[in-house]
């Protein structure tokens, strides 16, 4: 049964809330001010928690701020109790994220339906995120041993080869084992940093100090930057002349490393799930005090629910499409331009086209 917590300073209206939801089953804890009411909150946990807004020593805006500031209890659904109407009230209360008011004074037909409503709308939500998590469960069991055994298979099998038939192998053969033994090894570096990278975005942003730290300084001569990078993608790729490059230069208020790989990662997307002769288009240019990277290419596409599911370890129709890719790009270009105070958003059309756009900030002239 759901646990309730009820914060409430006059006890004989906190006593007659708890006798009610006790007689309709439910666990119950009782605070008479504030302050013991957000040490409930955080030792037992409840499911959901109805506050007076008037009390001493920490009133309701008070409890509500100090829980959602807490990770552990910052989802706790919020019932407000309050004598007062004023929409300043109700206004400042849903500011800081409460759920629902009740007015005194109230029937207990208003109490229950508002209880029974928050708690449904609770379950409903814990289970569209448990589904998410066992989502991305099934994906990283099912990516993230593809990925790392791929290359490293490559490289262990031709380096057996070259071991065993070093003596008879042609000059010929062993540089282009040795080729596709080094590429293989860069793809298996590239795909340990990026997780690394996300790894570090996720306690980054647990840790306002480390995010700072993570943002560093810099600016970056926007054209340079993206040029030469599209053009390393676009050889790595065998699609030198699929590449339409429409830049211009601005001072974009990140380093050089963060720019090259929102870019690395979204052409890296571009070449690979468009085919050979479909061109890649890559636009930059200033728009007032922003700078605007634009990447289209003419490839496999994208749902719309597949765009709002774009996440870490996400590999879309993997039964469909046998890929190569951890599906972490598109985040980690995402969490770096949002880094630098600036955006990433996309547009597709299954099986004919994915644009992305992406918005950084730029330099402000003294």
């Amino acid at each position: 049964m759901s646990k309730i917590l009820v914060i409430e300073d006059e006890e004989p209206v906190r006593a007659n809330i708890l006798e009610l939801l006790e007689a309709e089953g439910f666990d119950t804890l009782g605070a008479g001010n504030g302050l013991v009411g957000v040490q409930l909150a955080r030792e037992h946990l409840p499911d959901l928690i109805i506050c007076d807004i008037t009390m001493p020593e920490m009133d309701g805006h008070g409890v509500l701020g100090a829980l959602r500031q807490d990770l552990a209890t910052a989802t706790i659904p919020f019932i407000f109790l309050t004598a007062r109407a004023e929409k300043t009230d109700l206004r400042q209360g849903m500011e800081r994220g409460a759920d629902d008011y009740l007015t005194k004074p109230f029937t207990r037909a208003e109490l229950l339906g508002a209880i029974s409503s928050r708690l449904t709308k609770q379950a409903a939500v814990s289970a569209k995120a448990e589904k998410k998590l066992d989502e991305l469960r099934d994906s990283i069991a099912l990516s993230l041993p593809h990925e790392l055994r791929t290359p490293l298979t490559l490289i262990l099998g031709f380096t057996e080869i070259l071991i065993e038939q070093y003596d008879s192998l042609e000059r010929r053969d062993a540089l282009d084992m040795i080729e596709r033994i080094h590429n293989s090894a860069e793809r298996l570096k590239r795909l340990i940093q990026n997780y690394l990278l996300y790894a570090e975005f996720e306690v980054a942003a647990k840790e306002p100090q480390r995010y700072q730290a993570l943002r560093g300084e810099g600016v970056s001569s926007a054209r340079a930057v993206i040029a030469d990078c599209a053009t390393r993608k676009a050889q790595q790729a065998g699609r030198a002349a699929d590449l339409d490059l429409q830049l211009q230069d601005a001072l974009v208020q990140i380093p050089e490393a963060g720019l090259d790989k929102i870019a690395e990662e979204l052409l890296d997307n571009a070449f690979r799930y468009s085919q050979a002769g479909a061109p890649v288009c890559v636009i930059g240019q200033p728009d007032l005090n922003c700078f605007v990277l634009t990447i289209q290419d003419n490839g496999r596409g994208m749902t719309a629910e597949q765009i709002a599911d774009v996440g870490a370890y996400r590999q879309f129709e993997r039964k469909l499409h046998e890929q190569q890719g951890s599906g972490l790009g598109l985040t980690i270009a995402k969490r770096l331009a949002e880094l630098y105070d600036g955006e990433l958003t996309i547009k597709s059309k299954l099986g004919q086209q994915t644009i992305v756009r992406v918005v950084l900030p730029v330099e402000r002239k003294p």
